[in-house]
């Protein structure tokens, strides 16, 4: 379990409250852009939390690092008939999403609105600490969906993008694609081996530091 402060735990509740909704909100309005009317009648064209959060999920990426939310039900025949691109650009919306939220964030403290000061042993998060916690948490969200890896959305984003050999790869694995991220999330990194760790953090810094010019 990740060492979580009073005031982290309540900046990370608010943040994923904001973040799933977001982030499932814009597959939703995506595909119903696109023509998909597949999220409308499942009541998934809304920002009201409680339709698209999954509390195991939340619970599970608030105390371990790794969660989700309720999936956006949408029709991919009715989207590729409408566009060929339309499934990639459904599936990168969320994560888009998260980015932008992060973006958003950190514009106080890049122009200095926002004093950064410390939230270690307050019960309440500071707004710098807060900030700070909701950028990073949806950069990971961002980061860690874009994943070629089926159910995240990194998978049909790859599909569409990517060379035709490597789609055809994709497919092949994709009934295995759920363990093989078990795999990556919980098995390696018993034995020292964080792939995902290695790869995304560093990139989330990367991206941090060039959001707040630090």
């Amino acid at each position: 379990m990740l060492n979580l402060t009073p005031a982290t735990i309540i900046s990370r509740i608010i943040t994923l409250l904001i973040a799933f909704t977001v982030h499932e909100f814009s597959h939703a309005w995506t595909a119903d852009r696109f023509g998909d009317d597949t999220p409308r009648y499942n009541g998934r064209l809304t920002l009201n939390p409680s339709v698209h959060l999954d509390l195991m999920g939340t619970l599970m990426l608030l105390f371990v690092g790794f969660g989700w939310a309720k999936p956006v039900p949408v029709n991919p025949y009715t989207l590729r008939r409408r566009s060929p691109s339309a499934m990639m650009w459904v599936s990168l919306a969320g994560p888009l999403s998260n980015l932008l939220l992060a973006v958003i964030a950190a514009i106080p403290l890049r122009l200095g609105l926002v004093p950064y000061s410390a939230s270690s042993g307050r019960l309440f998060p500071t707004p710098s600490g807060f900030l700070l916690e909701f950028i990073f948490v949806n950069l990971a969200l961002a980061l860690f969906n874009l994943i070629p890896l089926a159910p995240l959305d990194g998978d049909k984003v790859a599909e569409f993008l990517f060379p035709p050999p490597f789609s055809r790869f994709l497919e092949r694995i994709r009934p295995y694609s759920p363990l093989i991220l078990l795999a990556l999330l919980f098995l390696l990194p018993y034995f020292g081996i964080d792939i995902v760790g290695w790869v995304i953090r560093p990139v989330i810094t990367a991206i941090a530091r060039l959001l707040l010019g630090v």
